[in-house]
Protein backbone atom coordinates (compact mmCIF):
# COMPACT_ATOMS: atom_id res chain seq x y z
CA UNK A 1 0.00 0.00 0.00
CA UNK A 2 2.67 2.27 0.68
CA UNK A 3 4.02 2.07 -2.98
CA UNK A 4 0.88 2.22 -4.33
CA UNK A 5 -0.49 6.34 -3.16
CA UNK A 6 2.67 7.70 -4.56
CA UNK A 7 2.12 6.44 -8.09
CA UNK A 8 -1.48 7.10 -7.98
CA UNK A 9 -0.63 10.51 -7.13
CA UNK A 10 2.10 10.63 -9.65
CA UNK A 11 -0.30 10.47 -11.97
CA UNK A 12 -2.75 12.36 -11.52
CA UNK A 13 -0.16 15.03 -11.54
CA UNK A 14 0.86 13.63 -14.92
CA UNK A 15 -2.58 13.98 -15.80
CA UNK A 16 -3.66 17.09 -14.64
CA UNK A 17 -0.04 18.66 -16.26
CA UNK A 18 -0.62 17.36 -19.73
CA UNK A 19 -4.39 18.28 -19.66
CA UNK A 20 -3.35 22.14 -18.27
CA UNK A 21 -0.26 21.45 -21.13
CA UNK A 22 -3.28 20.80 -24.10
CA UNK A 23 -5.59 23.64 -22.41
CA UNK A 24 -2.90 26.05 -23.00
CA UNK A 25 -2.17 24.47 -26.35
CA UNK A 26 -5.93 25.08 -27.41
CA UNK A 27 -5.99 28.44 -26.21
CA UNK A 28 -3.43 29.30 -28.46
CA UNK A 29 -4.70 27.59 -31.37
CA UNK A 30 -8.18 29.60 -30.91
CA UNK A 31 -6.02 32.77 -30.43
CA UNK A 32 -4.05 32.07 -33.46
CA UNK A 33 -7.32 31.42 -35.27
CA UNK A 34 -8.77 34.31 -33.90
CA UNK A 35 -5.89 36.55 -34.92
CA UNK A 36 -5.71 34.59 -38.37
CA UNK A 37 -9.46 35.11 -39.07
CA UNK A 38 -9.14 39.24 -37.81
CA UNK A 39 -5.93 39.75 -40.12
CA UNK A 40 -8.29 37.59 -43.13
CA UNK A 41 -11.05 39.91 -42.62
CA UNK A 42 -8.51 43.32 -42.63
CA UNK A 43 -6.87 41.87 -45.66
CA UNK A 44 -10.77 41.08 -47.08
CA UNK A 45 -11.57 45.15 -46.03
CA UNK A 46 -8.33 46.22 -47.76
CA UNK A 47 -8.87 44.57 -50.58
CA UNK A 48 -11.96 46.00 -50.81
CA UNK A 49 -11.23 49.37 -50.43
CA UNK A 50 -8.69 49.04 -53.30
CA UNK A 51 -11.19 47.26 -55.34
CA UNK A 52 -13.58 50.33 -54.50
CA UNK A 53 -10.17 52.76 -55.20
CA UNK A 54 -10.02 50.96 -58.62
CA UNK A 55 -13.50 50.93 -59.50
CA UNK A 56 -13.98 54.56 -58.55
CA UNK A 57 -10.59 55.34 -60.35
CA UNK A 58 -12.23 53.61 -63.45
CA UNK A 59 -14.99 55.97 -63.01
CA UNK A 60 -13.01 58.49 -62.71
CA UNK A 61 -10.80 57.55 -66.12
CA UNK A 62 -14.30 57.14 -67.95
CA UNK A 63 -15.46 60.25 -66.81
CA UNK A 64 -12.06 62.08 -68.02
CA UNK A 65 -12.65 60.46 -71.30
CA UNK A 66 -16.37 61.58 -72.13
CA UNK A 67 -15.30 64.80 -70.57
CA UNK A 68 -12.01 65.11 -73.00
CA UNK A 69 -14.85 63.79 -76.13
CA UNK A 70 -17.22 66.55 -75.05
CA UNK A 71 -14.59 69.17 -75.04
CA UNK A 72 -13.90 68.06 -78.55
CA UNK A 73 -16.99 68.21 -79.27
CA UNK A 74 -17.36 71.70 -78.19
CA UNK A 75 -14.16 72.88 -79.95
CA UNK A 76 -15.70 71.60 -83.04
CA UNK A 77 -18.60 73.43 -82.57
CA UNK A 78 -17.18 76.77 -81.62
CA UNK A 79 -14.74 76.34 -85.21
CA UNK A 80 -17.93 76.10 -86.86
CA UNK A 81 -19.41 78.92 -85.48
CA UNK A 82 -16.54 80.40 -86.11
CA UNK A 83 -17.18 80.04 -89.84
CA UNK A 84 -20.63 80.48 -89.81
CA UNK A 85 -20.06 84.05 -87.94
CA UNK A 86 -17.56 85.20 -90.67
CA UNK A 87 -19.30 84.13 -93.77
CA UNK A 88 -22.72 85.77 -91.83
CA UNK A 89 -20.18 89.08 -91.60
CA UNK A 90 -19.08 89.15 -94.98
CA UNK A 91 -22.79 87.95 -96.09
CA UNK A 92 -23.93 91.29 -94.02
CA UNK A 93 -21.36 93.34 -95.71
CA UNK A 94 -22.37 92.19 -98.86
CA UNK A 95 -25.68 93.41 -98.10
CA UNK A 96 -24.56 96.69 -96.45
CA UNK A 97 -22.89 97.48 -99.54
CA UNK A 98 -26.17 96.34 -102.06
CA UNK A 99 -28.33 98.76 -99.88
CA UNK A 100 -26.29 101.49 -100.11
CA UNK A 101 -25.95 101.04 -104.38
CA UNK A 102 -29.92 100.09 -103.95
CA UNK A 103 -30.31 103.62 -102.62
CA UNK A 104 -27.82 105.25 -105.09
CA UNK A 105 -29.93 103.25 -107.70
CA UNK A 106 -33.36 104.29 -106.31
CA UNK A 107 -32.00 107.90 -106.49
CA UNK A 108 -31.58 107.52 -110.15
CA UNK A 109 -34.20 105.16 -111.05
CA UNK A 110 -37.35 107.39 -109.97
CA UNK A 111 -36.28 110.27 -112.10
CA UNK A 112 -35.61 107.92 -115.27
CA UNK A 113 -39.60 106.13 -114.42
CA UNK A 114 -40.66 109.86 -114.98
CA UNK A 115 -38.99 110.27 -117.99
CA UNK A 116 -39.99 106.87 -118.88
CA UNK A 117 -43.94 108.29 -118.48
CA UNK A 118 -43.37 111.59 -120.06
CA UNK A 119 -41.95 109.80 -123.14
CA UNK A 120 -44.84 107.38 -123.34
CA UNK A 121 -47.26 110.77 -123.37
CA UNK A 122 -46.12 112.33 -125.72
CA UNK A 123 -45.54 109.16 -128.34
CA UNK A 124 -49.50 109.02 -127.11
CA UNK A 125 -49.74 112.35 -128.92
CA UNK A 126 -48.02 111.33 -132.15
CA UNK A 127 -49.26 107.78 -132.49
CA UNK A 128 -52.33 106.89 -134.30
CA UNK A 129 -55.30 107.80 -131.81
CA UNK A 130 -56.52 104.18 -131.11
CA UNK A 131 -58.02 103.08 -127.62
CA UNK A 132 -56.94 106.80 -126.02
CA UNK A 133 -59.08 106.89 -123.45
CA UNK A 134 -57.62 103.61 -121.92
CA UNK A 135 -54.22 104.56 -122.90
CA UNK A 136 -54.40 108.07 -121.41
CA UNK A 137 -55.47 106.50 -118.33
CA UNK A 138 -52.95 104.24 -118.08
CA UNK A 139 -50.42 107.05 -117.89
CA UNK A 140 -52.08 108.81 -115.68
CA UNK A 141 -52.00 105.98 -113.33
CA UNK A 142 -48.43 105.66 -114.08
CA UNK A 143 -48.14 109.48 -112.87
CA UNK A 144 -49.99 109.15 -109.87
CA UNK A 145 -48.04 105.60 -108.61
CA UNK A 146 -44.76 107.23 -109.12
CA UNK A 147 -45.77 109.71 -106.24
CA UNK A 148 -46.98 106.62 -104.11
CA UNK A 149 -44.36 106.64 -101.16
CA UNK A 150 -45.66 103.48 -99.87
CA UNK A 151 -45.23 101.75 -103.25
CA UNK A 152 -41.42 100.31 -103.41
CA UNK A 153 -39.17 101.62 -106.23
CA UNK A 154 -39.06 97.94 -107.97
CA UNK A 155 -42.95 97.90 -108.87
CA UNK A 156 -43.47 101.19 -109.70
CA UNK A 157 -40.29 100.01 -112.50
CA UNK A 158 -42.51 97.04 -112.79
CA UNK A 159 -45.85 99.07 -113.64
CA UNK A 160 -43.83 101.74 -115.98
CA UNK A 161 -42.21 98.53 -117.84
CA UNK A 162 -45.07 96.86 -117.99
CA UNK A 163 -47.10 99.94 -120.04
CA UNK A 164 -43.97 99.96 -122.19
CA UNK A 165 -44.63 95.95 -122.47
CA UNK A 166 -48.26 96.98 -123.73
CA UNK A 167 -47.65 99.55 -126.40
CA UNK A 168 -45.14 97.04 -127.55
CA UNK A 169 -47.46 94.39 -128.28
CA UNK A 170 -50.03 96.75 -129.83
CA UNK A 171 -47.62 96.88 -132.98
CA UNK A 172 -47.88 93.56 -133.84
CA UNK A 173 -51.55 92.64 -132.95
CA UNK A 174 -54.91 93.11 -134.78
CA UNK A 175 -57.59 94.28 -132.59
CA UNK A 176 -61.26 95.64 -132.92
CA UNK A 177 -63.46 97.48 -130.67
CA UNK A 178 -66.36 99.85 -130.67
CA UNK A 179 -66.44 103.58 -130.54
CA UNK A 180 -66.96 106.81 -132.36
CA UNK A 181 -65.60 108.73 -135.24
CA UNK A 182 -65.89 112.55 -135.72
CA UNK A 183 -66.13 113.31 -139.07
CA UNK A 184 -67.40 116.92 -140.80
CA UNK A 185 -67.90 118.04 -137.18
CA UNK A 186 -70.74 114.76 -137.23
CA UNK A 187 -69.79 112.37 -134.47
CA UNK A 188 -71.08 108.52 -134.98
CA UNK A 189 -70.57 105.01 -133.54
CA UNK A 190 -68.28 102.80 -135.19
CA UNK A 191 -66.10 99.49 -135.05
CA UNK A 192 -62.69 99.95 -134.95
CA UNK A 193 -59.90 97.71 -136.76
CA UNK A 194 -56.59 98.07 -135.69
CA UNK A 195 -53.61 96.28 -137.66
CA UNK A 196 -50.26 96.98 -135.19
CA UNK A 197 -49.82 100.40 -136.05
CA UNK A 198 -49.87 99.89 -139.51
CA UNK A 199 -53.56 101.03 -139.86
CA UNK A 200 -56.91 102.43 -138.28
CA UNK A 201 -59.81 101.85 -139.69
CA UNK A 202 -63.52 102.31 -139.15
CA UNK A 203 -66.95 101.05 -140.09
CA UNK A 204 -69.92 102.77 -139.10
CA UNK A 205 -72.47 100.75 -137.64
CA UNK A 206 -74.97 100.47 -140.11
CA UNK A 207 -71.74 98.99 -142.50
CA UNK A 208 -72.35 101.44 -145.67
CA UNK A 209 -69.35 103.96 -144.22
CA UNK A 210 -65.75 103.38 -143.90
CA UNK A 211 -62.67 104.89 -143.62
CA UNK A 212 -59.19 105.09 -142.22
CA UNK A 213 -57.11 107.69 -140.19
CA UNK A 214 -54.79 109.61 -142.20
CA UNK A 215 -51.45 110.24 -140.27
CA UNK A 216 -50.20 112.44 -142.83
CA UNK A 217 -53.29 114.82 -142.23
CA UNK A 218 -53.81 113.85 -138.63
CA UNK A 219 -57.91 113.09 -139.55
CA UNK A 220 -59.86 110.84 -140.91
CA UNK A 221 -60.47 110.03 -144.00
CA UNK A 222 -63.63 108.16 -145.61
CA UNK A 223 -63.34 105.37 -148.26
CA UNK A 224 -65.44 105.08 -150.98
CA UNK A 225 -63.32 101.77 -152.74
CA UNK A 226 -65.78 98.95 -152.55
CA UNK A 227 -62.55 96.60 -151.84
CA UNK A 228 -61.52 98.84 -148.85
CA UNK A 229 -65.16 98.11 -147.49
CA UNK A 230 -64.49 94.45 -148.21
CA UNK A 231 -61.62 93.87 -146.86
CA UNK A 232 -62.27 95.69 -143.57
CA UNK A 233 -65.47 93.93 -143.54
CA UNK A 234 -63.49 90.67 -143.46
CA UNK A 235 -60.36 92.24 -141.18
CA UNK A 236 -63.66 92.99 -138.21
CA UNK A 237 -64.18 89.04 -138.53
CA UNK A 238 -60.78 88.10 -138.17
CA UNK A 239 -60.17 90.24 -135.28
CA UNK A 240 -63.31 88.76 -133.60
CA UNK A 241 -61.70 85.40 -134.07
CA UNK A 242 -65.13 84.92 -136.66
CA UNK A 243 -62.58 84.15 -139.56
CA UNK A 244 -59.22 82.31 -140.03
CA UNK A 245 -56.32 84.37 -140.76
CA UNK A 246 -56.26 85.80 -144.30
CA UNK A 247 -54.37 88.85 -146.26
CA UNK A 248 -56.04 91.52 -146.67
CA UNK A 249 -55.86 95.05 -148.82
CA UNK A 250 -55.70 98.03 -146.40
CA UNK A 251 -55.29 101.58 -147.75
CA UNK A 252 -51.63 102.54 -147.38
CA UNK A 253 -51.71 103.84 -150.63
CA UNK A 254 -53.50 106.79 -149.46
CA UNK A 255 -51.80 107.59 -147.23
CA UNK A 256 -48.19 107.91 -148.57
CA UNK A 257 -50.49 109.50 -151.51
CA UNK A 258 -51.71 112.56 -149.07
CA UNK A 259 -48.01 113.06 -148.25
Amino acid sequence: MKMIIPITITSLLLSFAINAQQVISGDKTQAIIEQGNKRLADNQQAQQSVNNIAEQRQQLKKQFVDELKLLDGLSMYNSMLDRQLATQQSEITKLNTSINNATLIERQVLPLLVRMVDAMESFLQLDIPFLEEERNNRVQGLRALLTESAITTSEKARRVFEAYQIENEYGYTIEAYKGSVELDNNKFAVDFLRIGRIALLYRDLSGNNFGFWNKAKNDWQPLDESQYKRHITKGLKIAKEELSPELITIPLLNVTEAR
